[in-house]
């Protein structure tokens, strides 16, 4: 388990330190809010108090932790809850997502909890929604998750960990019809994968899905949002 760094000690980051300490200061008067951490569901999930007595369900933006029935989601939960459990914290809320809980960063002593989780090796950047967050934010979750990569943290000591979006994605597919499919005509979430390098996309149900490296993959949730954006779809899916 990795010891949480400040955002300010981390070396090469000054550009990032910056813009997130000022987008702190600008988001903090209108979206966010003080409170304590009071539950830990897992690695990206957290039940926050706040000074009104209020609870909150928050799901850490950016990033997708294991489940419990995968490697490290256990141990995801135990290093988030190390960080947060019991501090209090700033909420800086960002969106809301269809269980109607806040989609956010947690930061407490200049740290972002969020960037924490992916630079410990305990969650994934989730790319399927790196368009509904900051561009600075994107490049910071990126950053972090290469950087446990290469010091291979975390998930990262195995050489193909799968993503818990896949995990979830065959866990219904193999609970049969009764369950939500994989993919539903317009409202695919995370099963469109384009390649940033040849502007081609590709379903989940195609050859070459996985075949596209992760640092040229971008996710779309419709295959006409990811037309609209430029993408073609591959010549061998049907």
């Amino acid at each position: 388990m990795q010891r949480t760094r400040s955002l300010e000690a981390t070396p090469g980051r000054s550009l990032v330190v910056i813009f997130l300490l000022s987008a702190l200061s600008v988001q903090a008067e209108t979206h966010s809010f003080y409170g304590r951490v009071v539950s830990v569901s897992d690695g990206d999930t957290v039940t926050v108090l706040d000074r009104q007595y209020q609870e909150h369900k928050i799901r850490l933006n950016g990033i997708d932790a294991p489940e419990a029935g995968q490697d490290f989601g256990q141990v995801s939960r135990m290093n988030l809850a190390k960080l947060v459990f019991g501090k209090e914290v700033l909420i800086i809320r960002m969106d809301t997502d269809k269980y109607e809980r806040d989609l956010a960063r947690i930061v407490f002593d200049r740290t972002d909890a969020n960037l924490e989780q992916v630079r410990a090796g305990m969650a994934w950047f989730y790319r399927a929604y790196e368009r509904d967050i900051p561009g600075w934010y994107r490049e910071a979750l990126d950053e972090a998750e290469r950087d446990a990569r290469t010091a291979r943290r975390g998930l990262w000591q195995h050489r193909n960990p799968v993503p818990p979006w896949e995990f979830r994605a065959k866990k219904r597919e193999q609970n049969g019809p009764g369950s939500t499919p994989a993919r539903e005509s317009g409202k695919t979430v995370t099963r469109i994968s384009g390649n940033r390098n040849s502007g081609i996309y590709h379903r989940s149900d195609c050859p070459d899905f996985d075949r596209v490296s992760e640092k040229n993959r971008i996710y779309f949730k419709t295959e006409e949002e990811a037309k609209k954006a430029g993408y073609r779809k591959a010549r061998n899916c049907q």
